[in-house]
């Protein structure tokens, strides 16, 4: 297509994407969108679907694994917890009011 005197080529900062604008009319009459980096092929849909399920597989069992060492952790502090209030004093709390 012929650029004309009164189109101007305006390139888009967010997408990159090419705009030609009439300045006659005030209006877009030409789009062009910048060509994409990475596509994958069709046939290779059966292996990237296999991967990102093996990926997602992978972190939810290292999720569940972490849930289950998490209640072990959890009551070992509680024991230890239990042990250290058995051995120190019992003392009355100081509130606000006691200090004026």
């Amino acid at each position: 297509m012929a650029k004309l005197t009164s189109e101007l080529e305006i390139q888009c900062p967010c997408c990159g994407s090419t705009l030609t604008v009439d300045l006659n009319l005030r209006r877009v009459v030409g789009h062009k969108e910048p060509e994409r980096g990475f596509r994958p092929e069709l046939t290779d849909a059966q292996r990237i679907l296999a991967e990102e399920a093996a990926r997602r597989e992978a972190a939810f069992q290292q999720s569940v694994d972490a849930e289950k060492g998490r209640g072990d952790a959890l009551s070992r502090r509680f024991e230890e917890a239990l042990k250290q209030a058995r051995t120190e004093p019992v003392t009355k709390p100081t509130r606000d009011f006691d200090l004026d």
